[in-house]
């Protein structure tokens, strides 16, 4: 089958498919609005970093393309400074739906510093707001490539340090959270290191947490490798240790496994020394108590949906970060589309200037 998408652009129509209703119901929303794009971002009807900052450049990018088709033009259309006045609030407002999300500031930024240098030129509005919009559309399509590029590079790597002996009957691979199509503008970030094994014959199964409270791997990852035909095995966000325990798992962290982190150049924030720099969402409560799923009744299972609440209702003390970061020394290796950067013995740090 072919792979999952969260982004579809088809005649003129900007929609992305609803991940809060997957794996039961597949419902595409027609992204009609600035405003639109930055609810689907902020309620996480859209999410993974690469797939928000696409969804907030395209977004634009058909922003300015009605704009420059409607009659009469709107009156940011009169000259280059109130195309200016115009477009940065914007870009901040559509930055507000995830601040804490590397991507999509980078691709903010990307879309300003092309306004800025498209004014400083000297061109016309209507030339201002097309380089706009081409730009809208680059940061979405280079994504696919890039995390193709990627992928082979940390797959390569992994079976270089696994060795010919151990990887003969195929590499085991756990992953957590939702790192593939739906999380980017396609094939993924690290389930596209696990695509690539898969694709080349390399991967003998793919392990993946549930990940609450989203379960962004119980629905979203179990559906992807369900689609992709990879042989693959979910377990409880508890149970990672006794998995490591009982299983020969070849990637991932601890027990002497290697932690691979698989992330775009886009995703490295340089500006931040260390992890104790990186601002963490704190998401609402209440997502923690809910969850959402179709109904199940004796063997059967509805296409009805339902969300249910699994705490008792008030209670108070609930910590809800939207992630966790990992300490430098924990990892392995961190991989990029230009390649693959490993500690050196005895640091705790890395040095990313040969792939970012």
């Amino acid at each position: 089958m072919a792979p999952l998408t969260s982004i579809r652009t088809s005649n003129g129509k900007l929609e992305i498919v609803n991940q809060l209703l997957l794996p039961h119901t597949t419902e595409f929303i027609h992204i009609n609005s600035i405003q639109d794009a930055h609810d689907a971002i902020k309620t996480m009807k859209i999410r993974g970093a690469p797939a928000i900052a696409s969804l907030a450049s395209l977004a634009l990018s058909y922003y300015l393309t009605e704009a420059l088709e409607a009659s009469p033009k709107p009156e940011y259309l009169a000259s280059p400074e109130a195309l200016k006045a115009h477009i940065v609030p914007i870009l901040d407002y559509l930055f507000t739906a995830r601040p804490t999300a590397v991507n999509l500031g980078a691709a903010t930024r990307r879309l300003q510093k092309s306004l800025t240098s498209s004014l400083v030129s000297g061109g016309d509005v209507r030339s201002i707001a097309q380089a706009l919009i081409a730009e809208g559309h680059l940061i979405a399509d280079e994504d696919v490539g890039r995390n193709k590029e990627m992928s082979k590079w940390g797959g390569e790597w992994l079976l270089n340090q696994v060795g010919p002996e151990k990887s003969a009957g195929g590499l085991n691979v756990m992953t957590v959270c939702n790192t593939g199509s739906l999380a980017t503008s396609g094939y993924g970030t690290a389930l596209g290191l696990i695509t690539y094994l898969h694709e080349t014959g390399k991967l003998d199964k793919a392990y993946y947490t549930q990940t609450t409270p989203y379960h962004q791997g119980s629905r979203l990852t179990a559906l992807e490798l369900q689609t992709l035909g990879i042989p693959s095995v979910m377990l409880c966000d508890t149970m990672v240790g006794s998995l490591f325990q009982h299983h020969n798992i070849h990637a991932v962290a601890r027990h002497g496994i290697p932690f691979i982190v698989v992330a775009p150049v886009s995703t490295v924030d340089l500006d931040v020394a260390d992890g104790s720099g990186i601002p963490i969402e704190q998401r609402p409560p209440l997502e923690a108590c809910l969850v959402r799923g179709a109904l199940y009744d004796a063997g059967k299972t509805s296409d009805e949906q339902a969300v249910v609440m699994i705490t008792p209702r008030g209670i108070e003390g609930i910590y809800n970060p939207s992630f966790d970061v990992t300490p430098a020394e924990l990892i392995t290796a961190i991989v990029t589309e230009k390649g693959v950067a490993v500690r050196k013995d005895g640091e705790k740090t890395f040095d990313l200037s040969g792939i970012v």
